[in-house]
C-alpha cells in the first residue's frame, strides 16, 4: 500500500474489452485501504457504481441529506451522478475497507435485487465471510491482469456474479416496476422458448398472472396476441433456416416445435402465402 493524505491504499485499474461490454457489466477499478485518523472523502461524485466493504472500524456515510453509521461486515454503494460524503468515526480499530467499482447497464438491476438503491445505498451485515472471500478473490484476479485477454474477462465475470449472488437475499425476486418492462420480460421468454412449442399458458405462468389478463395486456402493448407473436418468431426462424441452411423441411418443422411436416407446411403457407419449398427455391426475402 502507498501512503496518501488520508489513508494507506492500493489502487487497481482495469480496462474492459469488447467481451466485457457485450455482457453489459464489467469491473472498472478496485482497491484496499487503511484509514488515517483524519480520513474523510467528499463531496464526491462518480460515473459508475462503487461497492465499499467495511472490514473493520466505523464509517459514517452521508447522502441526500441523510446519514448512516456503518461498521465491520457492512457495505455501501456509491451510485453514479450522486453526491456522497464519508468519514471515519472514532473507535478502537482503524477503518479498513476494500472496494470494487462496476459499470454497465446490468449493474443497477442486480444491485436492486440486493436491496441497494440510490435512496438506500447500504447493507448491514451483508459483507459475510463468503462475500469477503469472493471479493478478495476478485480483487486479486483484477490485480493479476497485466493485459486484457478473454480468459481473464470470463474469470472476472464469474467472480463478479458470484459476489453479487452472495449479497442477494434468497427471498429476492425480480419484479419489473413498469408494465413495459414486465411485457419485455415475457417477450424475451417467448423468443427464447417459442421454438420448443411453449403455450400461452406457460408464458402467463412465467409472468405469474392469469392467462386472459396476460393476453389482453400483451396484445395492448405489442399490437398482436401472444399466440401470433410466437407464430411470428417461429415463421421468421423458419424463413431463415430455409434460406441459410440445407436442413430439410421436415428437420425445420420438428426443430421449430411442430409435431409433423403437415402442420408446419400448413402454418407456413397461411403466414407467407406459399409453401416452404417454394420459399427456398425462389430465395424470396419476406
Amino acid at each position: 500500500m502507498q501512503e496518501y493524505e488520508y489513508e494507506y491504499a492500493e489502487f487497481i485499474y482495469y480496462k474492459p474489452g469488447d467481451l466485457d461490454k457485450e455482457q453489459h457489466i464489467w469491473p472498472v477499478r478496485a482497491g484496499r485501504s487503511i484509514a488515517k485518523p483524519n480520513y474523510k472523502v467528499g463531496p464526491k461524485r462518480i460515473e459508475c457504481y462503487s461497492l465499499h466493504f467495511v472490514h473493520d472500524g466505523f464509517v459514517r456515510l452521508e447522502f441526500d441529506g441523510k446519514r448512516v453509521d456503518l461498521q465491520k461486515n457492512d457495505l455501501f454503494c456509491l451510485f453514479p451522478g450522486r453526491t456522497y460524503y464519508y468519514h471515519m468515526l472514532s473507535s478502537d480499530s482503524s477503518l479498513q475497507m476494500s472496494w470494487l467499482a462496476l459499470d454497465g447497464t446490468r449493474v443497477k438491476p442486480l444491485l436492486e435485487l440486493a436491496g441497494l438503491l440510490p435512496e438506500s445505498p447500504f447493507g448491514k451485515q451483508m459483507f459475510t465471510p463468503h462475500v469477503q472471500e469472493t471479493s478478495e478473490r476478485l480483487i486479486c484476479a483484477l490485480a493479476s491482469v497485466e493485459r486484457w485477454k478473454p480468459s481473464a474477462s470470463l474469470e472476472l465475470h464469474g467472480l463478479m456474479y458470484a459476489l453479487l449472488a452472495g449479497i442477494v437475499p434468497d427471498h429476492a425476486s425480480e419484479q419489473p416496476t413498469e408494465l413495459a418492462g414486465w411485457i419485455h420480460e415475457c417477450k424475451d421468454y417467448m423468443e427464447l422458448h417459442a421454438t420448443e412449442g411453449i403455450s400461452v399458458q406457460q408464458v402467463a405462468d412465467f409472468a405469474g398472472v392469469h392467462r386472459s389478463y396476460f393476453s389482453n395486456m400483451f396484445t395492448t402493448q405489442v399490437g398482436m396476441p401472444p399466440v401470433k407473436y410466437m407464430q411470428k418468431i417461429r415463421m421468421e426462424k423458419a424463413n431463415q433456416l430455409l434460406k441459410e441452411t440445407d436442413a430439410t423441411v421436415t428437420e425445420i418443422a420438428l426443430s421449430l416445435g411442430y409435431p409433423n411436416l403437415y402442420s408446419f407446411t400448413r402454418a407456413f403457407k397461411i403466414y407467407y402465402k406459399m409453401p416452404p419449398i417454394t420459399m427456398r427455391k425462389n430465395g424470396m426475402d419476406c
